[in-house]
Formats: C-alpha cells, sequence, structure tokens
C-alpha cells in the first residue's frame, strides 16, 4: 500500500487525488494533508481519510482549526512546515498540487527525501527548473507529471530510448475565448474566463488557459522535464481535448496519448505508476465524436504562449520573471483591477524591464521573483 501526502488537499487536484483513493482503498493511503484556507473541507478530509499529521498554511486559520480538533491529528502552521511535512517516515508518494512559484521548495524537498514526487504544481519546473533539474541529477532521480500533456508525453516515451526522440507536440483546448480578437477581449469578465469549454479547473488555471499562458508554461515545464530543446517543443491547438499530447520519433512514427478529459487519468497514472488501475471513466466514443481538428495557435491575439517561448529560450531568471508577472496580474483581473487584455501588455512591460542573472540559487530566483511582483504591481495600480 503506498502512502501519499497532498499538498493542496482543497484543490481541484487534491479533491480529485482523494476520489481516487477513496475508490482504491487497498491500494492507497493518505498520511498527511496540507491546504491554505479551506478548513471547513479540510476538516471533512480528516475525519474521513485520517491522516496523521496537516498544515494549514494560512497561519490564522490554523490557529482557529487547532483549535477546533480532538487531538487525533497533528496540526501544523505556516508554509514553512510543507517541507517537514514531505519528510515524514510515513509518506511514500507527495502529490504537488500546490497553486504557483510556494511549490518549490516542496518540490526540492521532496526530491531530496527521496520521495516519489507527482507533480501537479507546473510553476516549480518554470520558476525552479534548473535547480530541480540538479537535485534529480544527484540521485538519479525523476518526476511523474500530473498535467494532463505531461503525463501523455510520459507514457508516450516510457520504454523508448530517449536518443530516438525528434520532437514533442503539446495540445492545448484553445480556451474560452479560441477565435476572438483582441477587440474582442477587452471587455470579458473573470466569468466568462473562468468558464472552460472542456476542463473543470481552479481558478488561476482557467485564466492561464484562457490567455494561453498555461501553455506556454508547460512549454517550460516540458523543456526541463523531458530535457528537451525549446525547437523540439510545438504547440497545436486541438478543441476536443481527446489527443493529450504527441511524440515523433526520428523515424517518423508519431504516439498519441488519447482519453477523456477527466483529470484522474493522469493523476491515478502518477499514483499507480508503473501499475494501471481499473477505472470507471466512460472511454471515448470516436464514432460519437466524429471528427479531431488541430490548428495553430493564435499568437497574435493570445501572444502570452509567444511570450513563454521567449523567456525559455532567454533563460536564465527570465521564466521566474514571466510567472510571477503572471500570477500578479491573473489575480488582479480575477478581482477587476485590469480588463483581459491588459494581462498580456503588463506581462510584456515586465519581461522588457528585467535584467537576467544566472540562477544559482534560491536565493537569485526569490530576489528576481520579488524585483518582478513589485513591478508587475505598480504597472497594475497605474493601468
Amino acid at each position: 500500500m503506498k502512502k501519499i501526502c497532498i499538498l493542496g488537499a482543497t484543490g481541484s487536484i487534491g479533491r480529485q487525488t482523494l476520489d481516487i483513493v477513496r475508490s482504491n482503498p487497498d491500494s492507497f493511503k493518505v498520511t498527511a494533508l496540507a491546504a491554505h484556507r479551506n478548513i471547513g473541507l479540510l476538516a471533512e478530509q480528516i475525519k474521513e481519510f485520517k491522516p496523521s499529521v496537516v498544515v494549514v498554511t494560512d497561519k490564522d486559520c490554523a490557529q482557529d482549526f487547532t483549535q477546533q480538533t480532538d487531538g487525533s491529528v497533528i496540526v501544523l502552521s505556516g508554509i514553512e512546515n510543507l517541507v517537514k511535512l514531505v519528510e515524514q517516515d510515513d509518506v511514500d508518494i507527495v502529490v504537488n498540487a500546490l497553486v504557483g512559484s510556494v511549490g518549490l521548495k516542496s518540490t526540492l524537498a521532496t526530491i531530496r527525501a527521496g520521495k516519489t514526487l507527482a507533480l501537479a504544481n507546473k510553476e516549480s519546473m518554470v520558476v525552479g527548473g534548473e535547480l530541480v533539474r540538479k537535485e534529480l541529477k544527484k540521485i538519479n532521480g525523476s518526476v511523474i507529471p500530473v498535467d494532463s500533456e505531461h503525463s501523455a508525453i510520459f507514457q508516450c516515451l516510457y520504454g523508448e530510448n530517449p536518443g530516438d526522440l525528434k520532437k514533442i507536440i503539446l495540445t492545448g483546448s484553445g480556451g474560452p475565448f479560441r477565435g476572438r480578437t483582441a477587440g474582442d477581449l477587452r471587455n470579458v469578465t473573470p466569468e466568462e474566463a473562468l468558464a472552460h469549454p472542456r476542463w473543470n479547473m481552479g481558478k488561476k488555471i482557467s485564466i492561464d488557459s484562457a490567455t494561453l499562458m498555461n501553455k506556454g508554461l508547460e512549454v517550460i515545464e516540458a523543456h526541463f522535464l523531458f530535457n528537451l530543446d525549446y525547437d523540439q517543443i510545438d504547440v497545436v491547438i486541438h478543441p476536443q481535448s481527446i489527443v493529450h499530447s504527441m511524440v515523433e520519433f526520428v523515424d517518423g512514427s508519431i504516439k498519441a496519448h488519447l482519453g477523456q478529459t477527466d483529470m484522474k487519468i493522469p493523476i491515478q497514472y502518477a499514483l499507480s505508476f508503473p501499475e494501471r488501475l481499473g477505472s470507471s471513466i466512460p472511454s471515448v466514443d470516436f464514432v460519437e465524436l466524429g471528427s479531431l481538428t488541430f490548428e495553430s495557435p493564435d499568437l497574435d491575439n493570445f501572444p502570452c504562449l509567444k511570450y513563454s517561448f521567449e523567456a525559455g529560450r532567454n533563460g536564465k531568471t527570465y521564466p521566474v520573471v514571466l510567472n510571477a508577472a503572471n500570477e500578479e496580474v491573473v489575480a488582479a483581473f480575477l478581482f477587476r483591477k485590469i480588463p483581459f487584455t491588459a494581462i498580456s501588455e503588463i506581462i510584456l512591460t515586465v519581461l522588457d524591464a528585467h535584467d537576467p542573472c544566472e540562477v544559482d540559487n534560491l536565493r537569485v530566483l526569490e530576489e528576481s521573483e520579488k524585483w518582478a511582483r513589485d513591478k508587475a504591481k505598480g504597472l497594475i495600480e497605474n493601468y
């Protein structure tokens, strides 16, 4: 039986991970959970899954939560205790489903502790990919990706000779605004942007999908996960979201991973790897589906994908600045402080103003991230 720690237990990925545990009680046991502020749901999860320790990262909520518990579970508070959580002896797999760059330290700690890392926090690789890759090299380790696209690539490459890989093709739905122009997009609302046509996701990733930034972050993540040059990474828009990504080999063969638009498939694969477990998810009915279509991404009206490729190719601290600026403008858009089109405008301004540094340690990343957030906040206030 595999013992599981879930970081971000009350979020979309965390809840779906617990659904899988609930359906496979003989295969998995939850031993540790972490949440930010949703202590009501966390209390329900503790009652059902009985972990030995939990972390509430919001310290005010943690204090209230501790007073409500009966002492059957250890409650730790603050982001700094996430590292202690993943280091617990009774943890085999860490599902890192945290949102944003805050997940990087937990990713590094998981690798150093020798645990299996099921990674849903793409920002870890975007922000600290160089550091993560160095840590993995020390222990000859690997990461099992949870993102549907990277899981698809991981599965297509499993058992293949790495030298036979020519390129990968990441697919994306195009988001809720596919086909619209910049003029159409200026007045769209957060509610419209959150209404993804194919996937049920959290707020931040839903906005990223609407801007195509999510696909851009996935490009940078793929670069580090699979040790690829950026010229080996293509992106195509696939509105049906049935083909989750593809791999082309040097002989011209292409492997594609297909399946329903259900995140439980890649989550369960990450937990059960290298085995596969049964599932109640219905099969794809290709006759009913009728056709699968593909098109080029619209980089003129959705330039965040283009900026991501540029930041990735420029390297150094550009990816951390891209990510930090994006987190700030997405939050500002959700709070109606800026229009949708300002998201890409502000990100570009921040990138253009950045003086990059080599990524040698966490301190460099933290300083660049702070600079980018401050710069973005100033632009937001003056927009």
